[in-house]
């Protein structure tokens, strides 16, 4: 299993999976556009040759970025992708010197094994509900927000 940084032609698969999660209710459906657009974000996990999970690191602002669309195919959960997707990102977070990140998710208690904490979705910028807006859950969609301080020194760069 490889994490990489995705390319343009893993934008269908990046798709498929957002919207697999996205039909059952647990995340935002994704554009094939916005993943266009947005393909810096993503990292990609790649078993021999096929993508099996992705997940993105958005900048929102000049400290802080937002973990989006993580993503593992369901005949690979539990094996590990998913937090390795995520250390990806908060690698790549400490690369770009922010200082903070932060997730939305109906499973927090994913996240808060990395040392994510609980906080109030008042806390973080409106920017942020620009994503929400579009959400047929909204504005009572039920997911717990939480925040990273960046670890600078633990900086192992994946990539």
């Amino acid at each position: 299993m490889e994490i990489r940084k995705a390319k343009l032609i893993d934008s269908n698969i990046i798709h498929e999976l957002a919207n697999f999660y996205a039909s059952k209710g647990k995340m935002l459906p994704r554009s094939l556009s916005s993943i266009y657009e947005n393909i810096r974000d993503f990292f990609v996990c790649e078993n021999d040759g096929t993508v099996v999970g992705c997940v993105a690191l958005h900048v929102c602002w000049q400290d802080l970025a937002e973990i989006k669309t993580l993503a593992v195919k369901p005949d690979y959960i539990s094996m590990g992708i998913g937090k390795k997707l995520v250390q990806s990102c908060l690698d790549d977070a400490a690369c770009l010197d922010l200082n903070k990140v932060f997730c939305l998710t109906f499973i927090p208690e994913f996240f808060e094994s990395f040392g994510f904490k609980k906080t109030n979705k008042d806390k973080l910028p409106k920017k942020i509900w620009s994503d929400c807006i579009n959400c047929p859950k909204f504005p009572n969609c039920g997911e717990i927000a939480l925040i990273y301080k960046v670890k600078k020194q633990d900086l192992l760069p994946t990539f």
